[in-house]
């Protein structure tokens, strides 16, 4: 097997023991053991796993950054970068729900340079969206709700899809997407 899919499967196992017990309580052994290997030969992969937080945490920090820019730069109204922010949400809690549980949980137990990447990363991306807010609101695209609760409200949602999603066996994607556009923008009255 390949070092570096060798390392992903070492990060993937990590994010689900990270989701079940927390980053605290996980040691190396815990890994290891879940992982069937010893401990010792994580470390021919890995450093340590604050090496394994860093990845993912940072790793999809990242990829959140990455599309809601893109998302911002594009040539279109706020409600349409809204759908697409929640879309962009709902398929990284598909792909790795594991992770989104550090994401959201773990990452104040990140080191120094990482955590004020992170941080750094978030607070950029709650002004994209709280601007992109501002401008539906001055186009008169969206109600004028304080903006902070809109904020709130929704990017708690997204966030902690990761938590209630996994355990519906009927929604399929699509249906969610659709729903949750169609509840988050429209409201249910």
């Amino acid at each position: 097997m390949k070092p570096e899919n060798r390392k992903q499967e070492i990060i993937n196992a990590a994010a689900v023991l990270f989701k079940e017990k927390g980053y605290s309580a996980v040691t190396m052994r815990d890994l290891a053991s879940a992982m069937g290997i010893k401990a010792a030969s994580l470390y021919n992969h890995i450093q340590s796993k604050q090496e394994i937080l860093s990845n993912i945490i940072i790793s999809l920090a990242e990829e959140f950054s990455t599309g809601i820019n893109s998302i911002n730069n594009s040539e279109t109204n706020a409600i349409q970068k809204l759908e697409k922010i929640i879309e962009l949400h709902i398929d990284v809690t598909l792909r790795n729900a594991d992770g989104l549980a550090s994401l959201n949980n773990d990452w104040m137990h990140l080191e120094e340079n990482n955590l004020l990447y992170y941080e750094k990363m978030r607070r950029e991306y709650e002004d994209i969206f709280r601007a992109i807010v501002k401008k539906g609101i001055r186009a008169g695209d969206i109600k004028t709700y304080d903006v902070e609760i809109i904020v709130f409200s929704t990017l708690s949602t997204l966030r902690t899809l990761y938590l209630w999603y996994p355990k519906q066996k009927k929604i399929n994607p699509e249906l969610l997407k659709h729903d949750m556009i169609s509840v988050l923008l429209k409201g249910l009255v």
